[in-house]
């Protein structure tokens, strides 16, 4: 009777401005206490809460490179025999890209440290297992479509997957009408151009590079929301090449020359490889006028997985979109004829290989095949007790009457019996 009363209350406000207000003023502190509480269940969270089928775990912790028209990744989006080396429309593409690269010098890149390449940070089996995520043949789980989409210029899809150990892991991939391999490698790798585009990289730097693999070593840290701090990453680098097809790897590498401190908090567990090619534009005219990007990432942040899995799919496209802009705006800036930034020029020190090689290694052992329904949106899997927990500690601090409090523990048992929904125990 207490929630009726209250909400006739509100009707009888005499004006429109007065009801929204009356509104604001009693929901507002709801949903504030609402989050507050997840935030203190978070907080105070016991070893017991991660036990179970519920997923809790905290744990401290990527961009996109055959065959000639249709992706080698069977099962995500493209079908067909993959092919390397270039044919007559592909050797046109790449006059119009060619440039002439400046020299490599330490005044670029001043905190460089050139190493002679006798222990890279990246090796050839990173080549390998690259090479197996794309022909689908890493023996993984299967994958889960998430989303596709397209613009004008530009196709996208994405999938996801939750391995046995380790976060979520992701795959997605792009076609960019109207662009070459070589531009999006060199895009990819350039961390001067992205500091334009990229609003979450703060700061990028090259710590160690080896002039004749392309090796580099590159320290980032991005910016996250305000109740987070911001992450520091330690990236290993490089990229091999056949024909006009590109293995880009980057993966978090220890560093010892750079001191670990609280705050902004190293994520170790960092993989994001993509894999680049030249494709037939959308019109079939026989071109290869478009640009294949099939990436893979996954990284441990420091965040309860299901809540960043949240995260991912709330903000995935609107991430795409701001590569998709940062991609054209580079075009435009290469197009003029600027000089290419060092990062762009260690991009073009690629490590051969034979398309021979790349044949042996698809011997692997297959993954299922993709799930091709999307996937259905999951709760946050977050223990019953730790969310009711939270609620009850601000709902006894604040002092805004029995109905407030009702709410709040109404909002919480229902937001946490979604994951008891999502996790499902044996017999339901």
């Amino acid at each position: 009777m207490a929630f009726v009363d209250a909400i006739l209350g509100i009707t009888r406000a005499p004006t429109m401005g007065a009801l929204v207000i009356e509104i604001i003023m009693f929901m507002g502190p709801v949903w504030i206490a609402f989050f507050l509480g997840i935030m203190l269940g978070w907080a105070w969270k016991p070893k017991w809460a991660s036990l179970g089928n519920c997923k809790f775990d905290i744990s401290a912790p990527s961009s996109p490179s055959a065959s000639v028209n249709l992706s080698p990744l069977k099962g995500f989006g493209g079908a067909g025999k993959k092919t390397f080396g270039s044919s007559s429309q592909a050797d046109s593409l790449v006059q119009k890209e060619r440039i002439t690269l400046p020299q490599a010098d330490n005044s670029s890149s001043s905190s460089s440290q050139v190493k002679s390449g006798e222990s890279l940070a990246v090796k050839d089996d990173d080549l390998e297992h690259l090479c197996r995520l794309v022909e689908k043949k890493d023996g993984g789980r299967p994958w889960k479509r998430m989303m596709e989409r397209s613009t004008s210029d530009m196709s996208y899809q994405a999938w996801q997957r939750d391995p046995e150990t380790g976060p979520p892991q992701y795959c997605s991939r792009t076609v960019y009408e109207n662009a070459t391999p070589e531009l999006l490698r060199d895009f990819f790798w350039d961390d001067e151009f992205r500091l334009k585009w990229d609003d979450m990289l703060i700061h990028a730097e090259t710590v160690e590079e080896c002039p004749t693999t392309g090796t580099m070593i590159v320290h980032w840290i991005r910016k996250f929301p305000f109740f987070c701090s911001d992450r520091e990453y330690i990236i290993g680098r490089r990229i091999w090449e056949s024909g006009r097809s590109y293995y880009c790897v980057t993966k978090g590498v220890p560093f010892d020359s750079i001191p670990r401190r609280e705050k902004p908090r190293r994520v170790d567990l960092y993989y994001s490889s993509w894999f680049i090619q030249a494709v037939e534009s959308r019109e079939k005219n026989g071109q290869l006028n478009a640009c294949e990007v099939i990436l893979f990432h996954h990284e441990d942040m420091g965040i309860p997985w299901e809540i960043a899995k949240f995260g991912v799919r709330q903000g995935m496209w609107g991430a795409v979109g701001k590569i998709q802009r940062g991609f054209r705006a580079y075009q435009k800036t290469r197009a003029s004829g600027k000089p290419i930034s060092h990062p762009a020029f260690m991009a073009q020190i690629n490590s051969k290989v034979d398309p021979v090689y790349l044949k042996s290694l698809e011997g692997g052992e297959d993954s299922s095949e993709a799930v091709c329904s999307p996937e259905k949106p999951k709760g946050i899997n977050i223990p019953k007790l730790l969310v009711i927990g939270g609620a009850v500690a601000v709902a006894c601090s604040l002092d805004q009457g029995l109905l407030t409090k009702t709410v709040i523990f109404s909002v919480a048992r229902t937001f946490a019996n979604i994951g008891r929904r999502a996790c499902p125990g044996p017999g339901r």
